[in-house]
Parts: structure tokens; C-alpha cells; sequence
């Protein structure tokens, strides 16, 4: 089974380094088109096969994947049209706020069973939040093949397409919240009185730690909190000092203006 990936920049280039670490492709059976020369000489250096035509990508692929921005799907997917075929491949498309109704206007009879896919750049280390949305073209078996891809890179959850832009907005744009929390807690650390870098290292690594205690004790996030939070103790003092500063609202303000 080959695998094009079409457009290789920030998400698409994420994507093609999570293929190229997991199991499923053989790093000769992944094709990556950009127009970028460096991005292809970089990819090139794995064994991956590169190139600059997009269509040329598409039709060697069993699953074409076209990842670059939004503005210019439309324009990609009319470019490959004929070297798509509905009855051999599988198209995935990674670009967010496009609609599947859209695409299979500009492909015609010629659209492929089609995915909306949206990951993080987190899939670059095989730890992406990943949201899948089969159309109606796609049988169980399709949907099945799309899920392990992604599967390997980290987790996915397959919904319908009027979650979607929720699902980007939560984990592809949280896992920038995300970062800005650690900078923000860095920041912190740094004022408390620990180097740069030290602090960098606490902060990711506690966060580290909560994601895992979560995981492993499926405790809801308020009753971990309630663990190491004593009457009077500093941790309760820090918690309700963050919320009179509107820590909670200004998460959930900014997930629903993503999600506009």
C-alpha cells in the first residue's frame, strides 16, 4: 500500500514524519509533493520518494492525502482530478473549515472515498489527538483503513462533520493553549527563581505527570485537583487565585472563539 502526502509544510510535514516513524508505510511507499526544495531534500534523506508534481503523487498513491491551506484546496484537488479513481483510492483531506460538500462539488464522479482528517502537529511524535470524518462514500472497511493510519500516530475518534470544527478547536488549536500554558508556568518559574530552561523542563514534565495520572486513574480532573489540595495549603490559595483571574472562563472563551 502507497501513501502521497501533498503539501509538506507545518501539518503536512508533521504528518509525513508520523508515517515515516510508524509501522504501516514503508518509508518507499510514502511520496511527498511540495513545491519546496528544501522540504523535499529533507524528506528525500528518510528514502521517501519526493516531488514537485502534485499529479504525478496522486497517481501512484493508494491514499492521496492533500494537507496545505485551506485557500488552497480547491485548487490542488481540481489540479489532480484526473489521476484520481474512485474505485482504487482513498482521499483524505487535512485542512480545516473545508466542507465535504465542497470537495466533492469540485471533484465530481471523480471523488475517491473521502476523509476529513484533522490532527495535530503532536503527530510528528505519534502522540496526535485526531479527529476522522468518513463521508458518505466510505464503507466500514475504508473508515477502518483511515483509523489505523492514524491510530498509530497517537489517538483519533471518528465523528460526524458538524463536530469537527469543535474537534480542531480543542485539540489541533489546544494543543497551542497548551504550549501557552507551559510558557506562561515557565514564565512563572522563572520570576520564583529558576532558570529558563529549568523551569521549561518542570513545567512540561508536571504536565507531563498530570496527563499520565489522569490516564492511569481515570479520575476526573476536579477529583486528582481535590488530592493535593489541603484547607489553607497553597495549592488552593494558587487555584482560586488563577479563577478570580478567570482561568476557567478564558479557556472556555477562547475554545468557543476557535471554534467560530
Amino acid at each position: 500500500m502507497k501513501i502521497a502526502v501533498i503539501g509538506a509544510g507545518a501539518m503536512g510535514g508533521a504528518t509525513v514524519e508520523g508515517l515515516i516513524k510508524g509501522q504501516t508505510f514503508k518509508n518507499e511507499d510514502i511520496t511527498v509533493s511540495d513545491p519546496s526544495q528544501a522540504v523535499l531534500d529533507k524528506f528525500a534523506k528518510t528514502g521517501v520518494s519526493v516531488t514537485t508534481d502534485n499529479k504525478l503523487a496522486a497517481d501512484t498513491a493508494d491514499v492521496v492525502c492533500v494537507v496545505v491551506k485551506p485557500w488552497l484546496v480547491e485548487r490542488v484537488l481540481k489540479d489532480i482530478v484526473p489521476e484520481l479513481n474512485p474505485q482504487k483510492q482513498i482521499l483524505i483531506v487535512i485542512a480545516a473549515g473545508v466542507k465535504s460538500a465542497s470537495i466533492q462539488e469540485w471533484l465530481g464522479t471523480q471523488c475517491p472515498p473521502l476523509f476529513l482528517v484533522i490532527p495535530n502537529i503532536a503527530i510528528a511524535e505519534m502522540a496526535s489527538m485526531t479527529f476522522i470524518v468518513p463521508t458518505a462514500a466510505a464503507t466500514p472497511q475504508h473508515s477502518e483503513l483511515v483509523k489505523r493510519i492514524f491510530d498509530e500516530m497517537g489517538n483519533t475518534l471518528i465523528t460526524d462533520e458538524a463536530h469537527l470544527a469543535a474537534g480542531t478547536t480543542l485539540a489541533s488549536c489546544g494543543i497551542a493553549y497548551a504550549m501557552r500554558y507551559i510558557r506562561a508556568a515557565a514564565e512563572g518559574g522563572v520570576e520564583l527563581g529558576f532558570k529558563a530552561d529549568d523551569a521549561k523542563a518542570i513545567v512540561m514534565q508536571t504536565m507531563k505527570g498530570a496527563v499520565e495520572l489522569l490516564e492511569a486513574s481515570g479520575l476526573h480532573p476536579e477529583a486528582a485537583i481535590d488530592l493535593v489540595t489541603t484547607p489553607g495549603g497553597v495549592t488552593i490559595k494558587g487555584l482560586n487565585e488563577m479563577e478570580h483571574a478567570g482561568f476557567t472562563s478564558a479557556v472556555i472563551r477562547g475554545l468557543k472563539a476557535g471554534a467560530k
